[in-house]
């Protein structure tokens, strides 16, 4: 991957990090899930910035990539992403979680702005993803289709049941991203539902999986180059609330509202690390 690729990702995910913190603040909300957002958000800028298929210029384009955010209570990085390529305005950011906003605490379905699905209900994403997958199919369509979804959201039996799904159908159309920081809302996931090897689990369903490091560039790069002729799943191993160090695996901000004192530190510290 050419260097300056890499720093246009990084760029976009450091954008991406100031937008997010910045909703939060505004947001004033202990629900804007702030820990989950940035675990994602190099993830969900390569996706937006580099990898996938779309044009900026027409946002309900036929033939674009789609994307689904299974996890959507991660939101915040969501529509981060949408406001950098443009689809949001970014003074639209400051009304998240507000009377009468677009932009609520998961996701919902408006085309204008480039949300396609709307999701937050855990185990829901990847069906979506597997009867679009379908259908493209179906209409000899050849965009593709990139799912993130959260380590604990494999406690539910639906994401198991569209994991066997996919190879059956042979959807070398889909690729999903596991979003591995190891947190769920209310502890660790050994200690709520230990999953063992997801590795050895999605495997055995017929996947192509790998794992590398959720905030490389060039490891996320390595993974979307491979070419599969099954549904490829990427275990990405991440820190939950990534870039800021009093929420860096620390599960109190699943939910905490981030006042000016935490929000002046956090930018300052993204200002020091990144730039």
């Amino acid at each position: 991957m050419e260097k300056d690729k890499v720093e246009l990702v990084k760029n976009f995910a450091f954008n991406l990090r100031k937008n997010i913190l910045k909703m939060a603040f505004e947001a004033g909300s202990s629900s804007s899930h702030l820990g989950g957002a940035l675990s994602i958000v190099e993830i969900v800028s390569f996706l937006f910035s580099y990898q996938m298929k779309i044009d900026k210029k027409n946002i309900s384009w036929e033939d674009r990539d789609r994307f689904i955010l299974s996890k959507g209570h991660a939101c915040l990085a969501y529509y981060a992403a949408l406001a950098e390529i443009g689809f949001i305005d970014k003074n639209e950011l400051n009304t998240f979680e507000k009377d009468d906003s677009n932009l609520l605490g998961h996701p919902v379905l408006n085309k204008k702005l480039g949300i396609d699905f709307s999701t937050g209900s855990l185990g829901m994403g990847l069906s979506i993803a597997i009867g679009l997958s379908i259908a493209a199919k179906k209409k000899k369509k050849d965009f593709k289709i990139y799912v993130i979804v959260g380590d604990g959201e494999n406690n539910e039996g639906s994401v198991w049941e569209a994991a066997m799904s996919a190879p059956n159908f042979k959807l070398d159309n889909l690729c999903v991203i596991i979003d591995k920081n190891n947190f769920q809302q209310t502890g660790t996931n050994k200690e709520i539902m230990n999953t063992e090897s997801l590795s050895e689990k999605w495997k055995s369903f017929g996947w192509e999986v790998s794992e590398a490091n959720g905030h490389d560039i060039i490891e996320l790069f390595n993974f979307f180059e491979k070419k599969s002729p099954k549904p490829k799943l990427l275990i990405a191993n991440t820190v939950k609330g990534k870039g800021i160090s009093f929420s860096e695996n620390n599960n109190d901000w699943h939910h905490a509202v981030l006042t000016k004192n935490f929000y002046e530190k956090a930018l300052n510290e993204l200002e020091t690390k990144y730039k």
